[in-house]
């Protein structure tokens, strides 16, 4: 691959296990459309295939984790690596192939769009769930924790998310610059949780239709039991960020310092 100069979007792409995936999700990165636009990320979350070898084929930028740190934690430092490379947008994406490619140009055309006040977005979310989305096939339980989710976004923060766990996000720079910084962000399942956090801080969130699949290959991190645990922790906390920011009013000075950040 040709290094050019350094683009203003850079997408990031948290691997963990997923050397049977990344050869069809490198290929499409690679056509002119997203080449010239973004900057490719891969964190390798301390992998035991060969994710790494195939990322290095590639010669895409590559960070490994010693160790596994979480999905929360491989997306902190992709933003991290954005503040120290100064990209003025971040799309994230899941490396199991179930997010189209596609999206990717509509996310970012989101990001760029100004409303009537001549503002853009901060967090751009591709959903699965909006009139003009691709069908997605969902087991009832599923639904069932959606449901919940999208009730307790409505309760709290008074907005409908049609997809509350999303992973295929957009963030302006304002947004992933918080998201970087310390206890900013849940280190294992950032999800729900986090948009309400930025729906509450004052952050601009939007929703837009989005192209994804079901998983080809390889384990999702939502397998076995871990779905029911994963959505008990999420509902509390849920509740906690609603008593860090509404009750003990904490993080709205910091969201505040970012009000200020230039945008394009």
């Amino acid at each position: 691959m040709e290094h050019n100069a350094q683009k203003d979007l850079l997408i990031i792409i948290p691997a963990y296990n997923e050397e049977r995936n990344l050869p069809k999700i490198c290929e499409q990165l690679e056509t002119p459309q997203i080449a010239q636009i973004a900057d490719i990320l891969f964190i390798n979350d301390a992998s035991d295939d060969d994710t790494s070898w195939v990322v290095k084929a590639r010669g895409y930028a590559l960070v490994t984790h010693p160790f596994n740190l979480g999905y929360g934690s491989a997306l902190q430092l992709g933003y991290k690596y954005a503040v120290r490379r100064d990209y003025r947008y971040v799309i994230q994406l899941d490396a199991d192939g179930q997010h189209d490619i596609g999206n990717v140009l509509r996310i970012y055309d989101k990001l760029l769009e100004k409303d009537a006040q001549g503002h853009s977005p901060d967090l751009v979310l591709g959903s699965r769930f909006l009139k003009g989305s691709a069908a997605f096939p969902v087991p009832f339980q599923k639904k069932a924790a959606y449901a919940l989710f999208r009730f307790l976004l409505r309760l709290t923060c008074g907005k409908k998310i049609a997809d509350p766990t999303t992973g295929l996000q957009g963030l302006s720079r304002r947004a992933y610059l918080y998201y970087s910084r310390y206890r900013h962000f849940d280190d294992r399942y950032p999800d729900a949780n986090a948009i309400l956090e930025m729906e509450l801080l004052g952050f601009r969130v939007v929703e837009i239709p989005a192209v994804m699949y079901a998983r080809d290959s390889g384990v999702s991190m939502h397998s076995g039991l871990r779905p029911v645990l994963y959505m008990f922790r999420l509902v509390f906390s849920i509740f906690a960020v609603v008593f860090r920011i509404k009750v003990l009013k904490m993080d709205a000075e910091a969201a505040r310092k970012y009000e200020t950040v230039k945008k394009c």
